[in-house]
């Protein structure tokens, strides 16, 4: 076994970042990054714009005008204003090139055709100028900009409906198993029902990662080879769940050998989550998670998240690490550091009852981690507590 710390090194080590592009609608593009920076085809805004509801003015010395005409939002006649001369104007509406300045509503008193003002303005107030956002030519968006939904809606105000991004991982998801059933089927005695792969694509689309398929194989060797082949070959990442342990009808590890997988680690000194495997072929990164729910879970979290980050060409490649206080006790069994679930808030953490690798109840209300180190044996209320915050 090598500690946690060595594999989560190695598979820094050994990741690989996805230099590919990808082509898609700027709706569709949420969660990726661009590929390269994109250039604003037109000034924003591409005309001189009020800012709010009022009077577009030509500036004189004295505070009442002559009011000649409105204009809209949307519109695009431009109407020609003298000295001393204003329009209705309204939010987002383009300010004549003749105006020099927009008195708001509040401020104005109107009288028939002549209006008011409260007070002598400054030129260009309540203007926005053209280009103020961004002018035409220049950069909108930074290559490697995560598209938000604020940078999808700015992208489009400007015209712009394809972006290149950099393409994200295929990814295979292999479950393995003669007990597993899906789930909607009666249950048979003997038979569970299957939910690793549900869960790990959930996961996966949780952060944004789409393009994965789901392989289901028999406890075969025969099978379980071909399976695994075709994932490996048509996949960036492939994570198995099951199979890895060294039962008569754990043929994963065996399988993974015959397909010259360089094994790079397996089994790591925690609790749960013992029996991982990480290794590669040429370009194509392999995790055999354990069957264990709760254990192929955890280690997604701290290792599989490493590899999908590193794809991605993104700094953080670990998820939050912060310090929290343990508001009740907690016992643990065994010299090997733990995952324990928790609920963290407001830097206190709960540890929860529950923290059997099979099971996923106490998970499901989990949102986060504790790390508990391989010399910690008891936690006591108000402990100082490592804490791995999961994605919400």
């Amino acid at each position: 076994m090598i500690s946690i710390s060595a594999a989560i090194y190695i598979v820094k080590q050994n990741g690989k970042t996805l230099l590919q592009s990808t082509i898609k609608k700027v709706e569709k593009a949420g969660g990726y990054e661009l590929f390269e920076d994109v250039l604003s085809p037109i000034n924003m805004p591409p005309f001189r714009q009020s800012a709010m509801d009022g009077y577009a003015l030509n500036l004189h010395d004295i505070l009442s005008y002559k009011l000649i005409g409105e204009v809209k939002a949307g519109d695009g006649h431009e109407p020609q204003l003298k000295k001393g001369e204003a329009v209705r104007i309204f939010t987002g509406a383009p300010v004549p090139e003749s105006a020099n300045a927009v008195m708001m509503q509040e401020k104005v008193a109107v009288d028939g055709g002549t209006i008011r003002i409260s007070e002598q303005i400054p030129l260009e107030h309540n203007i926005r100028p053209l280009g103020e956002q961004v002018k035409a030519g220049a950069i909108a968006l930074k290559k490697g900009t995560k598209l938000t939904p604020a940078a999808i809606g700015y992208l489009i105000s400007l015209g712009i409906y394809q972006v290149s991004l950099f393409k994200k991982p295929n990814i295979a998801i292999v479950t393995t198993g003669n007990e597993l059933i899906d789930a909607g089927e009666d249950l048979p005695y003997g038979k569970i029902y299957e939910s690793n792969s549900k869960m790990l694509l959930s996961a996966l689309y949780n952060l944004k990662f789409y393009d994965a398929t789901l392989y289901k194989v028999e406890d075969d060797y025969t099978k379980t080879v071909k399976t695994l082949k075709g994932a490996i070959d048509n996949n960036d990442l492939v994570l198995i769940t099951g199979g890895i342990s060294v039962g008569d009808y754990d043929f994963v590890g065996k399988a993974l050998r015959e397909l010259q997988v360089e094994e790079l680690f397996y089994k790591v000194k925690q609790k749960p989550g013992k029996p991982l495997f990480y290794g590669k072929k040429e370009d194509t990164q392999v995790f055999a998670l354990p069957g264990n729910p709760a254990a192929a879970l955890s280690c997604f979290y701290v290792y599989v998240y490493i590899a999908l980050q590193q794809m991605m060409h993104r700094k953080d490649l670990e998820l939050p690490r912060i310090k929290a206080k343990a508001i009740n006790g907690f016992v643990k069994k065994g010299d090997r550091p733990q995952f324990l679930k928790g609920i963290y808030n407001d830097g206190q953490i709960e540890i929860l009852d529950g923290q059997n690798s099979s099971m996923l109840q106490t998970f499901a209300l989990s949102n986060a981690l504790v790390f508990a180190p391989e010399d910690i044996s008891t936690i006591n209320i108000g402990d100082a507590l490592e804490v791995i915050l999961l994605p919400q």
